[in-house]
């Protein structure tokens, strides 16, 4: 555990999540993952981490261990056809991550996730991150629809809105 990643925990707190993620940016968030839905059945859940706090900072949890934390506890996990994916961005560490549900995950395989993993990153080196989140659920739900399409008019199994934490 680095002293320069707890102090940038502890200082680069919640105030620039709610400057790069004001209301409005995660309502178009949300609208996004509304309309990606609307051609697969899968499931996509965007949560976002301003930075960690207690037990996962002082264990030094790197963000793929807190992105997998986060799909558990928001049970992305527990989808009818195993197609939930999970884009997490912890912004203290500059780091993300796509966690996807085996359904999905065994269809696209790592270098498709990567491939999309390279498109957010674009944006976000560029400041732009709700263009590169945007591009990011636009692209898992092309993935969803080739693999998972939308048959009838099926239950929304999880909530579209944005995670905040």
């Amino acid at each position: 555990m680095g002293i320069r990643r707890i102090g940038r925990h502890l200082i680069e707190h919640r105030w620039r999540l709610r400057r790069i993620f004001p209301p409005a940016a995660l309502a178009r968030i949300e609208q996004a993952i509304e309309a990606g839905e609307a051609t697969h059945s899968g499931q996509v859940r965007f949560v976002v981490e301003g930075a960690l706090d207690g037990a996962p900072l002082f264990r030094n949890q790197p963000a793929r261990e807190r992105a997998l934390d986060v799909f558990s506890q928001l049970r992305v996990w527990d989808t009818a056809h195993n197609n939930g994916v999970l884009i997490y961005l912890l912004l203290a560490d500059r780091d993300f991550e796509i966690v996807a549900d085996r359904g999905i995950d065994a269809s696209v395989g790592r270098d498709g996730w990567e491939k999309i993993c390279q498109q957010m990153e674009a944006s976000f080196r560029a400041g732009d991150f709700e263009s590169g989140v945007i591009k990011g659920i636009e692209a898992v739900s092309r993935e969803l629809a080739t693999h998972f399409p939308k048959l009838g008019g099926g239950p929304n199994e999880l909530p579209d809105a944005p995670v905040v934490m």
